[in-house]
């Protein structure tokens, strides 16, 4: 039946391409005003939404337009910075379409999916992604059709049926003729390998964690100035007078700048990383990347040449050697070849034999562990001399003189007897011991994973420096000195996910590379699951970053940019609690201490569009790689920024009583310098968080820079002007400038000291 199918020439495909077009359906265009009407309707907009009501029933319309205006800004922004990401991940997914095994011209090739056209003889095989609707017509496979259909249960598909594209084959392996392609086929889109079930990761799950303290700190001090309203004797009205002030509170909590902030450094990161040779499909496995400190390593690959070479053949039969090799070539995959097949055909070749012609051929599957070839009267399987040992009970008799320690061994039975022993080896590469050093040298513990045996994995490891044990998988137990270990040798790929999950669960956070179908859920399970460049369709769906190269250096990449995002997220996550706890016990103290809120409320909507102009730039901010795995500890980071925030709060406290007690300035002026100040500092915040060193030492992004100086700027001219508060004199505005440097300077002189201890 297969020798009966042929594919198209290359000149017919071109004519049904020109004819149909490209195997793919053009992207509906990013609709903007969609995703600003969707930035209107959740709970951070809610928020606003009722404030902006509560200022509109007091009647305070100035107020009420400046929250209005708040509310566009924080949609408008986010729905920016949507099509920004969207924009991103467009450009990686058309690098990541699957390649399709399809017979042109009488020869099998590769060749893109959107290059697909009716009529192809394309090749199916487990782990594939389909491209196109296709009718099987030759082979059985089985296919998931959760993408299409959301039924979980597998669909077997027999001679005549019909695999949609989107459907991934789970199972098997045939020849089928593309059906449709493109707008034509069942799922009417393009078939790409971006990762589209991202759940959110470690980092947005602490920074929504954040948000929630945020608005705990602003309800309990609210609950305080109530309680003191109401002992002073001002009553109801009195409270009623100051909900727009209290309201402005639990705005200034809300991270309006959080969504723009994730998007803006993740995506400025995934390109980056894209020009470097690594794909990013999920944007949460860069900011995991940080955390990182165990990696799971397939050796081939990746530490070794994702090449192998026949270094011994063992005759086992009465036939010649050219015979043996004559058909264990005919049992090779010429459709689509693995390293070991290219390394019998490579090696076969170089002897210029005559090739047989197979009359049934049964491709390679990691369940039965060979392939299977039948030419005439012989039956030929190829592969694992474990898995084919148990076919020949008398297999174990026949080697004692071959040493399988020497590299990779691949067996060959005829009609079911041990006729050869091949032993391949692997070229370590040669990046790979100075990548393995680096990845230790920041505190990332690699772990070797090889379905070879234990001696020969040991070989390897000594190669490249991994210090430490290597056992065998049947020997790893609970027990296990997990300090000790540098390699896991007879791993099957189902192994692999039982691996992951069991280092997570001591702890870690956890890398892992795969190129298998049995390495997809292992990948998925991963905090950080890298696909490498010769992956199978799946396991690159199923990672969350795709390499395009070979080897170690990559994963190297990966950490500086995870590491990069990690540094900005934490000076964002600083500088809006600090901030935050710093307005609100500012009003609150002044008001227990004073009797009024020291800052006017249109201060304050302005105050707080202006800070999160700043912060929403620290997603492109300058930023030290660190050579250490990152550990979010909400506990120090909350201690950290209240303790900024006590100091801004103290010095503030005794300005406002100096100003008023001292000075004679009108509660007005007070306000306006207030809200300078509060300003100057979250300005100054940012430059203190972001650095190892004194913030004087250090300069932000231009980006950073040239905002921080606009907002700094207009604040100014509102003061002096005396725009929408009331107007302070030049003496005045100095006076902030002075205070809120010389708090700067002390504050930095204790805070860097103290960092850098702990």
């Amino acid at each position: 039946m297969e020798t009966s199918l042929h594919g198209l020439s290359s000149q017919e495909a071109e004519k049904r391409l020109k004819l149909d077009g490209a195997n793919e359906v053009p992207e509906p265009e990013f609709n903007f005003w969609k995703a600003f009407l969707s930035k209107l309707w959740n709970l951070s907009a809610w928020i606003l939404e009722a404030a902006l009501l509560l200022e509109l029933v007091l009647g305070k319309r100035i107020q009420a337009a400046f929250v209005f205006l708040m509310l566009l800004f924080a949609a408008y922004n986010g729905a920016t910075q949507k099509r920004k990401s969207r924009r991103v991940l467009n450009d990686i997914s058309h690098e990541l379409t699957p390649t399709v095994a399809v017979e042109r011209d009488g020869k099998w090739i590769k060749l893109n999916s959107k290059q697909l056209v009716v009529g192809d003889l394309i090749n199916l095989k487990r782990g594939d992604v389909l491209a196109a609707d296709a009718t099987l017509k030759s082979g059985q496979i089985t296919c998931d059709e959760s993408s299409i259909t959301g039924e979980s249960a597998p669909v077997k598909k027999e001679l005549d049926a019909i695999a949609y594209a989107g459907t991934t084959v789970v199972d098997g392996s045939g020849l089928a003729i593309v059906k449709a392609t493109g707008a034509n086929s069942r799922s009417g889109k393009t078939i790409n390998l971006i990762n589209q079930s991202a759940a959110p990761g470690h980092l947005q799950q602490l920074l929504t964690k954040i948000i929630f303290y945020l608005c705990m700190l602003s309800l309990s001090l609210t609950i305080i100035i109530i309680i003191a309203a109401f002992a002073r004797g001002e009553g109801l009205h009195g409270v009623i007078q100051m909900l727009p002030f209290l309201a402005m509170m639990f705005i200034a909590s809300i991270p309006v700048a959080m969504p723009s902030t994730f998007a803006i450094s993740n995506s400025f990161e995934a390109k980056r990383l894209s020009k470097e040779g690594v794909l990013t499909s999920d944007l949460t496995g860069i900011q995991d990347a940080a955390n990182l400190n165990l990696i799971l390593l397939d050796k081939t690959g990746t530490i070794t040449e994702n090449k192998t070479a026949v270094s011994s053949l063992t005759n086992l039969s009465k036939m010649s050697d050219a015979e043996v090799l004559q058909l264990a070539e005919a049992a090779t995959d010429k459709r689509n070849t693995s390293i070991i097949d290219e390394a019998i055909i490579n090696y076969f070749q170089q002897k210029e034999l005559t090739a047989l012609i197979p009359n049934k051929f049964i491709p390679f599957t990691s369940d039965t562990g060979y392939s299977e070839a039948v030419v005439k009267d012989k039956n030929i399987k190829l592969g694992s001399f474990k898995q084919l040992s148990l076919i020949d009970s008398s297999a174990e008799a026949k080697i004692k003189d071959i040493d399988f320690t020497a590299g990779r061994s691949v067996a060959l039975l005829v009609n079911n007897k041990l006729a050869a022993v091949f032993i391949l080896q692997d070229l370590v590469r040669s990046d790979s011991k100075a990548a393995l050093d680096e990845l230790k040298k920041r505190g990332i513990r690699p772990i070797m994973l090889t379905g070879d045996n234990q001696r020969t994995a040991a070989a390897v490891a000594k190669q490249v420096n991994l210090v430490g044990n290597v056992i065998s998988i049947h020997d790893f137990d609970d027990n296990t000195d997990l300090d000790n270990l540098a390699g896991i040798a007879d791993v099957l790929p189902e192994d692999k996910l039982k691996m992951v999950k069991f280092f997570q669960e001591k702890g870690f956070i956890v890398g892992m590379t795969g190129d298998g179908v049995n390495d997809a859920p292992a990948l998925k399970q991963a905090e950080v699951g890298i696909a490498v460049a010769n992956a199978a369709d799946v396991a690159k769906r199923s990672g969350k970053m795709v390499l395009l190269d070979d080897g170690l250096m990559p994963i190297v990449k990966i950490l500086d940019a995870g590491h990069r995002v990690y540094q900005r997220m934490t000076t964002w996550s600083l500088t809006k609690l600090s901030r935050t706890a710093e307005l609100t016990m500012i009003l609150t103290f002044g008001y227990l201490l004073f009797g009024y809120l020291p800052m006017a409320l249109n201060a304050m909507v302005i105050y707080t569009i202006m800070n999160n102009m700043v912060t929403m730039m620290i997603g492109t901010d300058n930023t030290h790689i660190t050579y250490k795995p990152e550990n979010w500890n909400m506990d120090r980071m909350a201690k950290v920024s209240m303790s900024l925030a006590s100091g801004w709060t103290l010095i503030g406290c005794i300005f406002v009583w100096f100003m008023n007690n001292k000075l004679g300035f009108s509660h007005g002026e007070i306000g306006t310098m207030v809200y300078v100040y509060c300003v100057l500092s979250a300005m100054l915040i940012v430059l203190i968080t972001r650095t190892k060193t004194y913030f004087w030492q250090s300069h932000p992004s231009k980006l950073v820079g040239s905002v921080q100086i606009i907002d700094v700027i207009l604040t100014f001219i509102l003061a002096i002007f005396g725009i929408a508060m009331t107007a302070i004199k030049l003496n005045q505005l100095g006076l902030v400038i002075l205070v809120s440097l010389l708090t700067a300077v002390v504050i930095d002189l204790i805070y860097q000291p103290i960092m850098k201890k702990h």
